[in-house]
């Protein structure tokens, strides 16, 4: 069973068009162990509604170097009010931490044993996470 854990928004400025862009922070657990963690942000004023994340999976119960982590960029937006997801290339990937593991780029992650992980998580996503589920609303 999945749990999210939900830190404050942080809000920033947007590079294209100055306006607030929201950036979240969510830890995952599986059964009460820490599980993943995934970064998702978004522009509210852009005409677009599209929010950018990446999810990083693995050994988050330690502190130590992430030999056993991998990690997920997509872009997630609405269609006939479904969810839609994408993976995307680690280049157009605004997260570039070295904690988070080893960014896989579409191809590499498309076949990653972990993929179904990634989209059970994004399922959470669009049902829990009210900053995601606001936006898009």
């Amino acid at each position: 069973m999945l749990k999210i854990e939900f830190e404050e928004p942080n809000i920033e400025t947007c590079e294209c068009c100055g306006k607030e862009t929201v950036k979240l922070t969510r830890f995952v657990y599986q059964d009460d162990y820490a599980f993943a963690i995934y970064y998702i942000k978004f522009t509210k004023a852009h005409e677009e509604k599209i929010a950018t994340g990446i999810i990083s999976i693995g050994d988050w119960g330690t502190d130590e170097e992430p030999k056993n982590r991998y990690s997920f960029p997509f872009k997630m937006w609405t269609k006939e009010n479904n969810y839609q997801i994408g993976l995307i290339d680690r280049e157009d990937s605004p997260w570039k931490h070295e904690i988070l593991g080893k960014i896989l780029d579409r191809s590499e992650a498309l076949k990653h044993p972990w993929i179904k992980d990634v989209f059970h998580i994004t399922d959470h996503i669009g049902v829990e996470d009210k900053e995601v589920v606001d936006y898009f609303s």
